[in-house]
């Protein structure tokens, strides 16, 4: 009987904590942004992948070299250069910074590029 008890116990110990709401990542602005234009923040804020996913922010976005090979956009992530996705690529959203801008997060072990704005987009 204290086994089955215990077993219960358990169970909903288990359960309850898969029910618990999962991190969520969110970008952090601890002031590096504050000198950032009111409508270059502004540009952050309304990019959105080709897919409808918006790219986030200003802390999210990475400015960054890029590289063009066979027609495929590279760049440089943590030391290594990845191929930006197609589906990232956003070109009809304008690029006031001037450099490329390369959204991305961490999953499971491995960078996903979600949006990339060539410097020269238009």
């Amino acid at each position: 009987m204290r086994g089955i008890v215990l077993a219960t116990m358990m169970l909903g110990s288990l359960v309850l904590g898969s029910l618990a709401p999962a991190p969520v990542a969110r970008a952090i602005d601890n002031g590096q942004f504050e000198n950032v234009p009111p409508d270059v923040r502004a540009w952050f804020k309304s990019v959105i992948a080709p897919n409808g996913v918006p790219c986030c922010d200003v802390s999210d976005g990475h400015r960054t070299a890029y590289d063009v090979r066979n027609g495929t956009y590279w760049v440089p992530i943590e030391g290594r250069w990845m191929a930006v996705p197609e589906r990232a690529i956003i070109r009809d959203r304008g690029n006031p910074v001037g450099e490329a801008v390369v959204w991305y997060v961490h999953h499971r072990g491995d960078i996903i590029i979600s949006c990339f704005v060539p410097a020269d987009a238009v």
